[in-house]
């Protein structure tokens, strides 16, 4: 297996090669003469990260479907920006109450292109761009760990099961702790909001700003990797370069709940004609039962992140909590018990 994903990497770097040689005659350079990588970076796309079914192994969209690309989206913005009715009643009981304002939300005005070209979704391998299944364990720990959206059961049905979903800011996921948002850091990809990326780069480091929960990945230039004890949610990353392109591998993560994941990411950071960046990505996890990759392009920003201040405004946690202690008195009071 390892043998045919590093052939795999390999053949996916001589295909690009020729497409960077006009970029790496034009791409800014550090004094030492390594592509300058420093600067601000939106990756917003409306690029999918997985492939739609319906394209199958196809890598490449026409004109058309890019247009109805644009069209959709387009519509969705107009359709959810329209005023709500303030004389609407209540949702039904278990209803959608919906979500953010439209205007929150910045997933962007148009696809990615590589060599001029659309892509159907950032994940190209497997070859139909569809994540692989788990593995049984996989499966298992999936089972255990915090959930974002549990399932719709009326009243505290956690009593009834045994489940402790909503005993405290600890059985929360780390994106609703406001502690760590991880697709949005590695591997990286487009999500609906919060898109920019800062870059920072010396001969020894380079650090890229994750503006979702302000995060911060220090990448080691020409170092070896810390003790397996030493494990992060963003793992221990450690690169080198490979003529113009800087390849990062990352090991020893932690997962949700926490223990140490099987997990190696490689990534590579390539300069491009059509300016900013080529970023790709393969990941080895024993949680999956194959590896999974991609790439998509970078384009450069004149936009600078804010700090993203979740703490300061996390209603949302604390009214989970507080939701689910309404519903286990209401519980306790159906049952003839009284006790809060």
């Amino acid at each position: 297996m390892k043998t045919t994903i590093r052939l795999l990497i390999t053949a996916i770097s001589l295909l690009l090669a020729p497409s960077f040689l006009s970029a790496q005659d034009s791409f800014p350079r550090t004094p030492s003469g390594k592509p300058d990588f420093n600067g601000n970076y939106d990756i917003s796309s409306l690029t999918p990260f997985q492939r739609p079914t319906e394209y199958g192994d196809r890598l490449f969209l026409s004109e058309e479907e890019v247009q109805a690309l644009r069209d959709r989206e387009m519509g969705i913005r107009e359709s959810d920006a329209d005023p709500s009715d303030p004389e609407r009643g209540a949702p039904e009981a278990g209803g959608n109450i919906g979500s953010y304002n439209d205007f929150w939300f910045d997933r962007g005005n148009d696809g990615f292109t590589i060599d001029g070209q659309y892509r159907t979704s950032i994940l190209t391998y497997p070859e139909n761009g569809r994540m692989p299944a788990r593995t049984p364990a996989g499966q298992a720990k999936a089972a255990v760990a915090p959930k974002f959206a549990w399932p719709e059961r009326d009243g505290a049905w956690w009593l009834e099961t045994g489940e402790q979903p909503y005993d405290g800011p600890e059985n929360q996921t780390l994106g609703v702790r406001c502690i760590y948002q991880g697709s949005a850091s590695i591997p990286i990809r487009p999500l609906v909001y919060n898109n920019l990326k800062t870059v920072v780069q010396t001969d020894d480091y380079m650090m890229i700003y994750i503006e979702w929960m302000h995060w911060a990945r220090i990448i080691r230039i020409d170092d070896e990797h810390n003790s397996e004890d030493l494990a992060t949610f963003d793992g221990d990353s450690i690169g080198w370069w490979e003529g113009d392109t800087l390849v990062v591998e990352t090991t020893n993560f932690l997962d949700q709940p926490l223990q140490p994941a099987e997990r190696k990411v490689t990534e590579r950071f390539s300069p491009i004609s059509e300016g900013g960046l080529l970023y790709s990505f393969l990941v080895e996890d024993a949680d999956y039962s194959d590896s999974w990759g991609g790439e998509f392009a970078w384009p450069k920003s004149e936009h600078v992140p804010y700090e993203y201040a979740c703490h300061e405004g996390n209603y949302a946690m604390s009214a989970t909590l507080r939701g689910a202690r309404f519903r286990e008195k209401e519980h306790r009071e159906a049952q003839g018990s009284g006790n809060d």
